[in-house]
C-alpha cells in the first residue's frame, strides 16, 4: 500500500512538473504579481528578510490551524467557534497567498508549475472555505459543513504539493546549504587577478565563490546566490554591495542580506595573502551535513 500510494504521487508530481500547458498561465501570473509586488519593501516584508527565513511556511500554519480546528469543532457541536475558526483561516489565508505568492514569482520550470497548482488547489480550499462560512452565517449549516470538508481536502492537496516545492525541489531553502565548506587554508586565485569595482569568479576546494577588493583588502564570499543559486559574479557592484544578477537582491560584503528577496546571507570566509596568492578558510563549521561534500 505505501509503494503503491508512493509511486502515484512521485507519478502525479512528475506530470505536474512536466506540464509546460501551465506555463501561459504561470507567465501571466508572474507577469502580474512582478507589477503588484515591486516595490522592494514589500518584497522584503513578503519574502521573511527580515526574520532571515520564507515568511510563507511561517504564516500558513494560521490558516490550516485555525481549518482543521473548525471541523473537530464541528464534530463536538461548538458551531460558533467553529464559525470564528472558519473566519480567521480566511482572513489570515489572504497575507499567507501574498507571502506565497512573492516566492513563487522567483521560480521557473517545474518549480513554477507545481507552485502553479498548489497555489491554485489553496484557492479552491478558499474559496471553499469562504462558502462555508456564508451558508453557516444564513442557516445553512449542513451545506457549511460539507463546503468545509471539500475545503479540508483542498487543503491537504495543496499542502502535500507545498511539501513537495520545499523538500524534493528545494525552493525556499538556502541553495548553498549542502556545499562542502573548506576548513583548511586553501588557495582560490593569484592576487594579481583581484581587481576593485570588479567581481570575480573562482574555486575554494571545488566549491564556485565570488572575490573582490575592498578598501584594499580582498574579500572572498560563496558565489552561488543562497536565494536560488544565481552565480553573484555575473552580478554587480553597487554602493560596496553586491547586487544578483537574476532578482536583484542585495549583499553586503561581509555577505549579509542588505535586500531581499534573499533572506539568507551569504558565507563569508577568512582571507589572507601569501606569495601572491588569494588563500581562504571558513574555521567555524559546527553543520554536519556541509562535512559531506556535494560539489557545487
Amino acid at each position: 500500500m505505501t509503494n503503491a500510494l508512493h509511486r502515484f504521487l512521485d507519478t502525479t508530481a512528475d506530470r505536474i512538473e512536466r506540464a509546460d500547458a501551465l506555463d501561459g498561465v504561470a507567465e501571466a501570473v508572474a507577469g502580474i504579481a512582478d507589477t503588484a509586488l515591486s516595490p522592494s519593501g514589500l518584497t522584503d516584508l513578503l519574502s521573511g528578510t527580515p526574520i532571515g527565513h520564507p515568511l510563507h511556511p511561517l504564516l500558513v500554519t494560521v490558516p490550516i490551524g485555525a481549518w482543521t480546528s473548525s471541523l473537530l469543532l464541528d464534530v463536538l457541536g461548538r458551531d460558533d467557534a467553529a464559525d470564528i475558526l472558519i473566519a480567521l483561516g480566511v482572513v489570515s489565508a489572504v497575507p499567507t497567498a501574498a507571502a506565497g505568492l512573492s516566492d513563487w514569482r522567483h521560480t521557473t520550470g517545474a518549480e513554477r508549475r507545481v507552485g502553479l497548482v498548489h497555489a491554485l488547489a489553496n484557492g479552491v480550499a478558499l474559496t471553499a472555505y469562504t462558502a462555508s462560512w456564508v451558508a453557516r452565517r444564513t442557516g445553512h449549516r449542513t451545506t457549511g459543513v460539507v463546503l468545509s470538508l471539500a475545503g479540508a481536502t483542498a487543503v491537504g492537496v495543496g499542502g502535500w504539493l507545498g511539501g513537495h516545492l520545499s523538500y524534493a525541489l528545494g525552493v525556499g531553502v538556502d541553495t548553498t546549504a549542502f556545499q562542502h565548506i573548506a576548513t583548511d587554508w586553501t588557495d582560490v586565485c593569484a592576487e594579481q587577478d583581484v581587481a576593485a569595482g570588479e567581481l570575480t569568479g573562482a574555486e575554494l576546494d571545488g566549491v564556485p565563490v565570488l572575490v573582490t577588493r575592498r578598501e584594499g583588502s580582498v574579500v572572498v564570499l560563496a558565489d552561488r546566490c543562497t536565494h536560488r543559486g544565481a552565480p553573484l559574479h555575473e552580478g554587480t557592484l553597487a554602493d560596496g554591495c553586491v547586487v544578483c544578477p537574476w532578482h536583484d537582491s542585495v549583499f553586503a560584503l561581509d555577505g549579509a542580506v542588505v535586500r531581499g528577496p534573499a533572506t539568507r546571507p551569504q558565507t563569508a570566509y577568512e582571507v589572507r595573502l601569501q606569495g601572491g596568492r588569494v588563500l581562504a578558510r571558513h574555521a567555524d563549521q559546527p553543520r554536519s551535513l556541509r562535512s559531506n561534500p556535494v560539489g557545487i
